[in-house]
């Protein structure tokens, strides 16, 4: 804790800002508390007073284009984050949260000045925002943070599991208080996130996932995220919290979006044939998702309905050739996994007409082994030989493929007799 407190203090130093029993002088004649910018209450903990502020949203909320909460349990993202009692809780059990710091480095001399958290309370989505307006009140944020979250059993966050958790564990811990995470469920949305939108959106941040995804673009209040740990030290050397309602708005918003994306995520999963799937990518993204998790017949439907978009829209919505490639080439392995031949051998002609070096060297294999047709198996391979020929690609694949399909084309020509 000492080393933490000099950290901080030598920080504020620098900034002007005396150190001591107060680290904060007192105010300017103008400046504004910050009681005065956002609305909130003074909560008495153990430790002494935090400031906290509270918004109620009714659970119809619509966020975006997405409903708040989810009207399915949480089956599938259990079973994809292997923690079963994700979906033996009911969403009274769950909570959400996000914190802003003093930096990003998660040391022991970064404070987590802001949290916020929401948790369904009496059929309402209730959130409050923790904020301590000095380092000294950081015990007294700890305790009340503590005391909302105690009836949860669960914690959903985005990137917290790298960032948040460990960070309020290490603040909990430097003050001697048990912290409120050890023995919660922790999902974290970003790399769920990342396994159904990596290949269409440039950035999965919580932001753009909002505009993106949910449909909801933040107000001018919106301040961005690298500048909120300078306009925290601002507010504590000069005392004015009016560039701080940004953050408050900034903060509110991550919580918030953090439960509709849970929610959209979960309908995309348990019901991704209702609407909410709008673009043939999710449907391929969705598809190797299930068939990671074993369920091989789901996967096949959802790549063919991918395949479904990119015949029957447009290219902002359905899929581009590479993504064709790869959604043919999924469902085809599962058609075969399956032992469903003639629909693979299909799906392999489609898609050597577009011209996919892969579906050459399955149509080879199937002719050599399944049918026993030397000759339209070489016939497959020498097709696969000239396509690697004629495309443009990286020195080091165009010599593995000819000297691939140089060995396979030499044992059919024995085989052939030629």
């Amino acid at each position: 804790m000492k080393t933490n407190a000099s950290s901080l203090a030598d920080k504020l130093k620098a900034l002007g800002v005396k150190t001591g029993n107060a680290l904060r002088p007192p105010p300017k004649p103008d400046s504004v508390s910050i009681d005065s910018i956002v609305a909130g209450t003074f909560l008495p903990t153990p430790r002494g007073e935090v400031f906290v502020a509270e918004q109620t949203f009714p659970l119809d909320h619509q966020y975006g284009s997405v409903s708040l909460l989810s009207s399915f349990p949480l089956s599938l993202i259990s079973e994809w984050a292997n923690d079963a009692r994700l979906s033996a809780l009911p969403l009274s059990k769950f909570a959400f949260l996000d914190t802003e710091t003093s930096g990003l480095s998660g040391g022991t001399g970064t404070y987590a000045f802001l949290v916020g958290a929401a948790r369904l309370i009496d059929d309402r989505f209730v959130l409050r925002q923790f904020f301590m307006r000095d380092p000294a009140e950081e015990p007294a944020l700890l305790e009340g943070l503590l005391d909302f979250l105690a009836p949860c059993d669960a914690l959903v966050t985005f990137n917290g599991k790298a960032f948040d958790a460990p960070l309020l564990r290490t603040r909990y811990t430097l003050h001697g208080i048990p912290h409120p995470f050890s023995d919660c469920s922790h999902l974290d949305l970003l790399p769920l996130a990342r396994r159904l939108w990596r290949d269409r959106l440039e950035s999965r941040a919580l932001k753009f996932l909002e505009e993106h995804v949910l449909g909801l673009t933040r107000s001018s209040e919106e301040v961005p995220g690298y500048e909120i740990p300078w306009l925290y030290f601002d507010y504590l050397r000069t005392g004015d919290a009016r560039p701080l309602s940004g953050v408050f708005y900034h903060n509110a918003m991550d919580v918030v979006a953090m439960a509709a994306l849970l929610a959209l995520i979960n309908d995309m999963m348990e019901d991704p044939y209702n609407g909410r799937v709008q673009h043939g990518l999710d449907f391929v993204a969705l598809g190797k998702l299930f068939e990671d998790l074993g369920r091989w017949d789901e996967a096949a439907r959802l790549f063919e309905r991918g395949l479904e978009f990119a015949h029957s829209t447009g290219s902002r919505q359905g899929l581009d050739e590479s993504d064709f490639g790869v959604a043919v080439k999924r469902l085809s392995i599962l058609h075969k996994r399956r032992g469903d031949l003639e629909e693979a051998v299909r799906l392999w002609e489609e898609s050597a007409q577009r011209g996919h070096l892969y579906a050459f060297i399955e149509l080879a294999k199937y002719y050599e082994h399944k049918r026993r047709d030397v000759k339209s198996a070489l016939k497959w391979t020498k097709s696969a030989l000239k396509l690697v020929e004629k495309t443009d690609m990286p020195a080091y694949a165009r010599k593995y493929w000819v000297e691939e399909i140089g060995h396979r084309m030499e044992r059919l020509k024995r085989k052939a007799g030629i």
